[in-house]
């Protein structure tokens, strides 16, 4: 069965804050950010991932799925669909973060692209151990 509109927030909503978090907070002290600032920039990178992941990418996606026979997607455009996330939370996250120097395109690139593979990995492998009717229920945890 292919993920449900609910279910897809539901997956996106737990990874992102179960695998994220925990890679965030592992990669965070290693990041080129002021010392201060570090885990305030890489916690609001997360926050704008999962609200805007669920306000516009995952209605837009679920749109666009409509057109498709089966309904799914190869796992492929699920990479491709980073970037353009990427580049919506860094607008985002320029506009909102005060903080005292401004975060490298590098340092963010680094910190999302990680993040997005982690969560990307775990979904496609891992989180069918726990989690073995997730599949068959739509992609619902609950």
């Amino acid at each position: 069965m292919t993920s449900t509109y609910f279910g897809r927030v539901q997956t996106r909503l737990f990874t992102v804050f179960t695998i994220g978090l925990l890679w965030t907070l592992v990669l965070t002290p290693f990041l080129s950010l002021p010392a201060g600032e570090k885990y305030k920039v890489t916690l609001t990178t997360l926050g704008w991932v999962a609200l805007l992941g669920v306000v516009v990418w995952e209605p837009i996606w679920h749109l666009l799925q409509q057109f498709r026979w089966e309904k799914d997607w190869p796992a492929m455009y699920l990479l491709l669909q980073a970037v353009p996330e990427a580049v919506l939370v860094r607008v985002v996250l320029d506009r909102t973060l005060t903080t005292a120097a401004p975060v490298g395109t590098g340092t963010f690139a680094l910190h999302f692209a990680t993040t997005w593979l982690a969560i990307y990995f775990f979904v496609q492998g891992p989180m069918r151990v726990p989690f073995l009717r997730w599949r068959f229920r739509g992609g619902r945890i609950l």
